[in-house]
């Protein structure tokens, strides 16, 4: 027996009974609180599939103090004459572990996607600094050490056309003409910014739990405003996604002694409970735009995260609806 085999073993007998009280006891709320130290492990991309093959890369910015790590699931069949769809993933290291072989199989049979997983060069599942600084439009006021927060999401915009885009067209042909953007939570603030601000950069945009109560819903203001007024007809189709459980706003389970969930529920009402909602009905009046609202009944913010990748992936590619299936 040879020590990886051992080390599992002692792992498992370690940690099997644990698992199994917290399985009997654990409120289902408490086993889907969001584990910031969640690591990303083995996925599909280090295993393999018959039908696509991986390719990783990363790029940086210019002052070298920012990477980005691109995973990027390539169809294994004939290229169409027009390049192949593609579907951009935001939280791209999270997004990777909702994949199986199963799903990547169903995916080339129904329609052969390139999967553009956007993530950080680290382990980290959900990277929190680095997204609240790529994904937010302004920065909020401060934090203790005096730095501003968030406000990267032009130069991020920057680093996805002028550095990813020509990385992945240098490895894949794709069709300019069938581009999706996905983003959850602060992503689905970036995909609605994306929308305002680069026009024809895609063609389908998922909005999925967006966080429009950032700095007081400065989203729902003046840029929705500017775009509504100038997009021009520019032509989109746009997924609007969120949790009942988060419009609900349900705050039983919450420690409303703990400073950081109050901090936190504060921030929370930076926008109304149907923001999403009444931003759809928004845009639905806006020329050129196909406009639906998806809203997931009982669903809270954190499995949305699962849920409206697996919904946007049927939308888009008519493979199976995955969404409320558990994480493979």
């Amino acid at each position: 027996m040879n020590n990886r085999i051992r080390s599992r073993i002692h792992f498992l007998l370690i940690a099997l009974p644990a698992l199994l009280l917290a399985s009997l006891f654990c409120p289902p709320a408490m086993a889907q609180q969001r584990n910031p130290a969640q690591l990303i492990g083995q996925t599909v991309a280090d295993t393999g599939s018959a039908h696509y093959r991986f390719e990783r890369f990363v790029v940086c910015s210019d002052d070298g103090l920012r990477t980005w790590r691109v995973n990027l699931g390539i169809p294994a069949g004939k290229v169409p004459k027009a390049g192949f769809p593609a579907l951009w993933m935001l939280d791209g290291n999270g997004a990777l572990m909702e994949f199986d072989a199963p799903l990547l199989e169903e995916l080339a049979q129904t329609q052969p996607t390139v999967l553009v997983f956007v993530g950080y060069d680290n382990q980290q599942r959900i990277d929190s600094p680095a997204r609240t600084r790529d994904y937010t439009p302004s920065a909020e006021a401060p934090d203790e050490g005096g730095a501003a927060v968030g406000g990267g999401a032009d130069a991020f915009l920057e680093v996805l056309e002028r550095r990813i885009r020509p990385q992945v067209a240098q490895r894949v042909a794709v069709d300019a003409d069938q581009q999706a953007l996905w983003g959850h939570s602060l992503g689905g603030l970036f995909v609605l910014h994306a929308l305002y601000t680069r026009g024809g950069a895609f063609q389908t945009y998922v909005p999925a739990s967006p966080s429009l109560w950032w700095q007081q819903g400065m989203m729902l203001g003046a840029p929705e405003q500017q775009f509504i007024g100038n997009n021009a007809g520019h032509r989109a189709r746009v997924l609007m996604m969120l949790g009942g459980g988060e419009r609900d706003r349900d705050t039983s389970k919450r420690d409303m002694n703990n400073p950081r969930v109050l901090a936190h529920l504060k921030r929370v009402s930076g926008a109304p409970s149907d923001a999403a909602e009444q931003l759809s009905a928004r845009l639905r009046q806006v020329p050129g735009l196909n406009v639906e609202y998806h809203q997931f009944e009982g669903l809270g913010h954190g499995p949305m995260f699962r849920a409206s990748l697996m919904r946007a992936l049927h939308e888009i590619t008519g493979v199976r609806d995955r969404s409320g299936e558990p994480r493979p």
